[in-house]
């Protein structure tokens, strides 16, 4: 079991703020996509919104309607719904309807998708060309380790590790490494960041 599979307990437990209010607010640490899709129980699809059901009092979760039209990753079954917190405070996603997004969600016991703002979400057409493709690549790397680079200095600690830099070069979290390159591991058993364009175009 790999350091990615932690990942997701060990932000939650940072997540929980206090606003000026005295609300609670949630927040993210900035992950490379590769690393929210190599998680375990993740299921990774690409699906439109056609509907909401806001949450209740009753019912927590708002629920959007979905229509998957590809599967990445995780459970092959087709999903036609998505769950998730009712605000961002309490960390629910906003989805709109009538778009279609890359959805990274999470496969709960009872066999329903879940979402949180930690999750990778984003929609299809702000995806760059070289991002598509690296859907397909991306499990090819999942024995990596992809290092977050907040601070100087920041150096390779092993030849499992790609060193992820967007934040530290470009303050972002969607930066170069995280549009155009996937950590995968070579040959020679060591891991590198490989760009999609020298690979051939899929899907």
């Amino acid at each position: 079991m790999t350091w990615q599979y932690f990942v997701l307990p060990l932000m939650l437990l940072c997540l929980w703020g206090l606003q000026e209010e005295g609300a609670q607010a949630c927040s993210c640490l900035p992950m490379h996509p590769q690393q929210v899709f190599c998680q375990k129980d993740v299921v990774v699809i690409r699906a439109k919104v056609v509907g909401v059901t806001p949450a209740t009092p009753v019912k927590r979760l708002t629920k959007y309607d979905i229509d998957q039209t590809m599967f990445f990753k995780g459970s092959k079954r087709r999903f036609r719904d998505v769950y998730t917190a009712p605000s961002s405070a309490a960390c629910g996603v906003t989805l709109t309807i009538g778009v279609e997004y890359l959805l990274m969600g999470r496969l709960e016991p009872d066999r329903t998708l879940r979402m949180v703002l930690c999750d990778f979400y984003k929609p299809w057409s702000a995806l760059s060309s070289p991002q598509r493709s690296l859907l397909y690549r991306y499990a090819l790397g999942c024995k990596c380790t992809i290092k977050s680079c907040f601070s100087y200095p920041c150096c390779l600690t092993g030849s499992s590790v790609c060193l992820w830099t967007d934040v530290l070069e470009e303050k972002t979290g969607n930066g170069e490494q995280a549009r155009n390159s996937a950590c995968i591991r070579k040959k020679d058993g060591r891991c590198g960041w490989h760009d999609a364009p020298s690979w051939p175009r899929l899907g």
